[in-house]
């Protein structure tokens, strides 16, 4: 079964920083892309950034181009996202979620299965 556990996440000052980290167990982790999404109160979940199996190649939402970057060690199965120069509508709870293939265009892991997430919430 497939288990991933988030961690990093806080109250942080717009402008400020913070390093996310997602630990997974139960897959081949270097075989799969991974994805961080958020989900704010009262918005859809959204899609923030993926990262190719070989960590060779990623992408981002324009919401969050520029600012964050998502990063993966195979060898600890750990995702990461650094998050930079943050703001208040970056407030959310944010998950991470494998992709049922090693590409980002492979369909995320069903909502069910994710994890409990990381609260991140900046204030301004």
């Amino acid at each position: 079964q497939v288990q991933v556990k988030e961690s990093g996440g806080g109250l942080v000052q717009a402008g400020g920083s913070l390093r996310l980290s997602c630990s997974a167990s139960g897959l081949t982790f270097a075989a799969y892309a991974m994805g961080w999404f958020r989900q704010a109160p009262g918005k859809e979940r959204e899609g923030i950034s993926c990262i190719r199996a070989g960590g060779d190649n990623t992408a981002y939402a324009d919401s969050v181009k520029g600012r964050f970057t998502i990063s993966r060690d195979n060898a600890k199965n750990t995702l990461y996202l650094q998050m930079s120069n943050l703001k208040p509508e970056d407030t959310a709870m944010y998950y991470c979620v494998p992709r049922t293939g090693g590409e980002c265009w492979a369909p995320a892991a069903d909502p069910a299965s994710w994890g409990q997430g990381t609260q991140v919430t900046v204030s301004s």
